[in-house]
């Protein structure tokens, strides 16, 4: 039984100490590749790190709570407790978790940067607009009448969205 535990405690110290850091280090290794290929801003860059070593602790506590064997039962209880709280609080919790899902989404597949026109194709209402911010949730944009537009994550991913690409003598939409 004892030298259960020590095992226990070994695995335990290795997760925290050996393979949180190298999953950190993997995480934002690829994180500072992705923004310096595609020319980020160090802001979204740092807002994305810090979203995936949420996601990291998240499933290393997850592991660690089931090797020592805690009631699940318990636990699940009242962390389901706690998130109908938050979800009560936050009114629309779906949307919330689906835009900030979606900002990572953006992040990896869109090259898409502050300055940034893009044109948002909407049958009833298409409109071009300027990027002048990338957040967790939602993009800041402007017309070109200098109206200001906050845009949710998960919307420009239902959207069809086209960036604009500039040439020596002409600005092409793809």
């Amino acid at each position: 039984m004892e030298q259960e535990k020590i095992i226990k405690i070994i695995i335990s110290a290795a997760f925290i100490f050996v393979i949180y850091p190298l999953l950190r280090f993997a995480a934002r290794k690829i994180v500072n590749r992705v923004a310096k290929f595609n020319l980020y801003d160090a802001n979204r860059t740092r807002m994305i790190k810090k979203m995936l070593n949420a996601m990291i602790i998240f499933v290393i506590f997850t592991i660690l709570v089931s090797l020592w064997g805690v009631d699940t039962k318990n636990l699940f209880l009242s962390l389901s407790s706690v998130f109908a709280v938050i979800g009560v609080a936050f009114f629309a919790q779906w949307s919330i978790l689906s835009n900030i899902t979606a900002g990572i989404v953006i992040y990896f597949s869109l090259p898409l940067k502050i300055g940034d026109r893009i044109k948002i194709i909407d049958k009833d209402f298409p409109i071009v607009l300027t990027v002048i911010d990338i957040k967790t949730f939602y993009l800041s944009l402007e017309t070109d009448e200098g109206e200001r537009i906050v845009y949710p994550n998960s919307l420009l991913l239902q959207k069809g969205t086209a960036i604009e690409k500039k040439t020596a003598n002409t600005i092409n939409f793809s």
